[in-house]
């Protein structure tokens, strides 16, 4: 694949962060963490794009940046950034929205379906 997942994390258990993990292993998808407390830069990244410190935070990256491949969607003005799909970034995804999300960049198949 000519992209990357890359998932911003916190060091610090939570259980969005274990829900998607799980999806991507379950899977077989290789993907990247950045722990956002263990990186300011990326922090700061990270604050920028969602408004707060949100995680899990999934972008769609090429190989070896730190950025999403193209441009998102601004945050939504009329509803909770949870599980909002921005195009090459999503954050804080239930399990339907993250399958959704990753067949629709070409990492699975299919889309959710149960």
């Amino acid at each position: 694949m000519d992209k990357e997942i890359i998932m911003f994390v916190r060091s610090s258990f939570c259980g969005g962060v274990a829900l998607a993990r799980d999806l991507l292993t379950r899977y077989e998808l290789p993907y990247r963490e950045v722990e956002i407390d263990k990186n300011l830069e990326m922090a700061a990244r990270l604050k920028e794009w969602t408004g707060h410190l949100s995680v899990p935070t999934l972008i769609v990256a090429n190989p070896g940046e730190d950025v999403p491949y193209t441009e998102f969607l601004p945050l939504p003005a009329d509803r909770s950034l949870k599980g909002f799909d921005r195009g090459p970034m999503i954050t804080e995804p239930t399990n339907r929205e993250l399958e959704n999300w990753l067949h629709k960049h070409g990492f699975l198949e299919k889309p959710y379906q149960r």
